[in-house]
């Protein structure tokens, strides 16, 4: 059996040099006891449910709330959760993992190995509506029978040998699959809880019961959610605040407003214009890159955008040094792939290959007319009205009218903007009722497979109707690759196709903007968008 041991990706090294510790360069002081702290999001979270959700907006609550067998520190690195250990078979295909004996729930009721098999299998009920359902099914034995009805409860290979030891068991060794299970959908939730209120038990202080540093002690939709200090958290003696006061401002520019009169102590998603001015003025602000890609969703069952060449003309047709420049104006990388910068094999970004496809960051005007009048739509005549949708989000709405004009100018077409609140799009979004959407892929673990598994036609984060059987069979032979070597190059094969068929326009790998008073120590927002107060404190206000 392997040693169980501090496990560290290929690319451990990068995603430390993505992931902001905030208590660098602080002089030396104790920290205090006890502190509140009021932190400002953008976007509110379609639910808070860890089984359900895949929603982005939704892991700043996930981080706080929820911990599973394994999580991240602050430099990035997988590191015990609740389990305290665990081995590996010598074929890489049997987890097995010894929890900690003082695990609880937050309120006082012990949490245990069967309390994990029943959320994994809760999962893998089609009923419960898991979005990540694919991270069980795609892995673990048994798991897509079961989940698609063709086989038995007790063939998945989730087992529990005692209360404080669990064991998985996959189809096939996969080297990342510790950072698959630091993922949300890997949590558990308490079994009472949910059943006595599958739709309402995190609504509620009262039946919102979680195991993470935090709990929920006020929840209002729309205005924001209070955490405190979960007290039967295993490491609750490392966890010096008191309270994390989440409010949901809207607006960036509002967000900021209350930032700088000290009304709040930090938020997330700077204003594009003010960037400049907080980059040379400001030591709250921090740029930070991230693990993930923007991109726009586009509907591939829908004429005329199940062409790829007019998935291919519009994506050439736009001009990312531009939208990046004058519409994000923060440090980004423009691409037509997939896949972001962060995953380094043999001393090489993943992203080097991508050289090879020979893409402008400018506007190719000419080739993408062109395109577009091989499709049938000379100089876009006969075109239909593209409806550009989004969700309520500032600068999404700066970056979508942009997108209009180019489109307009150098394709000749009619555009036509869509917004709704986020519940109501993301729904629509994966009804394929839109023509293209905005979206994007945050990577859940540092490995291009975060990215390049959204796309096979049983992914249940596939938005865009893509099927494509040559797609699907390399990734599931990539999934089963063992060498290393060999893995990363029929990767780069996947994404050929990604790029060749372009189910999504691609517009640029992405980085993190956050804003957090200096006074606050401890924080830490990894290169996977995970923003953790667990360890934080105020040194002084």
């Amino acid at each position: 059996m392997l040693s169980r041991r501090k496990f560290m990706y290929s690319a451990a090294a990068i995603l430390a040099v993505l992931t902001l510790f905030a208590s660098c360069g602080a002089k030396k002081v104790a920290p205090v006891a006890t502190g509140k702290i009021v932190f400002a999001l953008q976007s509110e979270p379609d639910g808070y449910d860890p089984g359900i959700t895949n929603n982005s907006f939704a892991s700043p609550f996930m981080n706080q709330l929820f911990e599973g067998l394994v999580t991240y520190n602050a430099l990035g690195e997988i590191v015990p959760g609740n389990a305290e250990s665990w081995t590996i078979s010598p074929d890489g295909k049997v987890y097995t993992f010894a929890l900690r004996k003082n695990l609880k729930w937050s309120n006082g009721k012990p949490l245990t190995a069967k309390d994990y098999r029943y959320s994994l299998m809760r999962v893998l009920d089609p009923k419960t509506g898991a979005r990540y359902a694919d991270m069980l099914t795609v892995y673990v034995v048994g798991a897509e029978e079961y989940f698609g009805g063709k086989g038995p409860k007790e063939s998945v290979g989730i087992k529990v040998i005692n209360d404080y030891s669990l064991q998985i068991t996959l189809k096939e060794p996969a080297p990342y699959y510790l950072g698959i299970l630091a993922m949300w959908v890997y949590s558990p939730v308490n079994q009472q809880a949910v059943e006595a209120s599958p739709e309402r038990w995190t609504m509620d202080p009262a039946t919102f019961i979680s195991n993470g540093p935090f709990k929920v002690v006020s929840i209002k939709m729309g205005e924001g959610v209070v955490l405190q200090k979960n007290e039967f958290y295993w490491n609750a003696d490392a966890v010096k605040l008191a309270e994390i006061n989440f409010r949901f401002i809207l607006e960036p520019a509002t967000a900021l407003s209350a930032f700088e009169k000290g009304e709040i102590d930090g938020f997330r998603e700077v204003p594009a214009s003010d960037i400049p001015r907080l980059r040379t003025g400001s030591d709250a602000f921090h740029i930070l890159p991230a693990f993930g890609t923007t991109f726009y969703d586009v509907n591939t069952t829908k004429k005329p955008y199940s062409d790829p060449k007019v998935r291919r003309a519009l994506a050439l047709a736009l001009d990312r040094d531009e939208l990046i420049d004058n519409v994000l104006q923060a440090p980004s990388t423009p691409t037509i792939a997939l896949v972001a910068p962060g995953y380094v094999f043999g001393g090489v970004d993943f992203t080097e290959a991508h050289k090879k496809y020979g893409f402008s960051s400018k506007a190719s005007v000419e080739e993408a007319k062109k395109l577009l009048a091989e499709a049938g739509f000379p100089d876009g005549k006969g075109f239909p009205v593209l409806e550009l949708s989004y969700y309520t989000n500032a600068t999404v709405k700066k970056m979508v009218e942009a997108m209009q004009q180019m489109w307009e100018k150098n394709l000749n077409i009619k555009v036509k903007i869509k917004v709704q609140d986020w519940a109501i799009y993301y729904a629509g979004i994966q009804k394929l009722d839109y023509d293209i959407g905005a979206m994007g892929w945050g990577g859940d673990y540092l490995h291009p497979m975060t990215f390049l598994q959204l796309f096979t036609s049983s992914s249940t984060n596939n938005n865009a109707g893509y099927k494509n059987p040559e797609y699907d069979a390399l990734v599931a032979k990539t999934i089963n690759e063992t060498d290393p070597a060999k893995a990363v190059e029929l990767m780069h094969q996947v994404e050929d196709i990604f790029v060749r068929d372009l189910p999504v326009i691609s517009l640029y790998s992405r980085s993190n903007t956050i804003m957090v008073a200096p006074y606050i120590k401890n924080w830490a927002l990894t290169a996977l968008a995970n923003l953790y107060f667990k360890d934080a404190y105020i040194e002084k206000k």
